[in-house]
């Protein structure tokens, strides 16, 4: 990442942006694949990365700031507390496999909500860099979880899309419960 190469840590020169909560119609709606590889595309990484980390997140989609462009970054360890760093601009999720693991998730859009959501042990997400250079992020475990949850949300999906029955109800029955939720429809 150009920015680490330069001494600067990610999200240091950017802007903490509001997220969107659940209800958010952005969260909902596919992402658009980025085509301008330009300072505005630079400046939306440096904000993600200083809005996931203002809310104590391991990973952020910039439709979670209301922009609607195909970009996540991640700060996140794997099972074995390795750290990655990154960003992804128009990523595919190219593999998800291995074993089915129903692990705690939560999400910045759904704030203190946490329920065990099955994802595949193993993803391999490819896409390009902020100045256009391609990039492939394989993860397994905690990571390969952050990715696929981040590749979802570019799809205007939630992690709660992937519960069913009585982990989606309670779930649901937080959020409307929630303290951010007051006011909200």
């Amino acid at each position: 990442m150009a920015a680490m190469r330069n001494g600067a840590i990610p999200g240091s020169r950017g802007t903490v942006r509001p997220l969107r909560l659940l209800g958010d119609q952005a969260l909902r709606a596919p992402c658009e694949e980025v085509g301008d590889f330009d300072a505005a595309l630079a400046r939306l990484v440096e904000d993600l990365f200083a809005t996931m980390y203002a809310a104590g997140g391991v990973g952020l989609a910039a439709n979670q700031i209301g922009v609607g462009l195909r970009v996540f970054v991640y700060d996140c360890p794997d099972d074995e507390d390795r750290r990655h760093l990154g960003h992804v601009v128009n990523p595919r999720l190219a593999e998800a496999d291995g074993v089915t693991v129903r692990g705690t998730e939560g999400c910045l859009s759904l704030p203190g909500i946490e329920s065990g959501t099955p994802r595949f042990d193993r993803a391999v997400v490819e896409g390009v860099t902020a100045t256009g250079e391609p990039v492939r992020v394989e993860g397994s475990g905690f990571f390969a979880r952050c990715l696929q949850h981040e590749c979802d949300h570019l799809d205007g999906g939630l992690f709660l899309d992937r519960l069913d029955g009585l982990r989606r109800r309670r779930v649901l029955w937080a959020a409307r419960r929630a303290p951010w939720a007051r006011g909200r429809a």
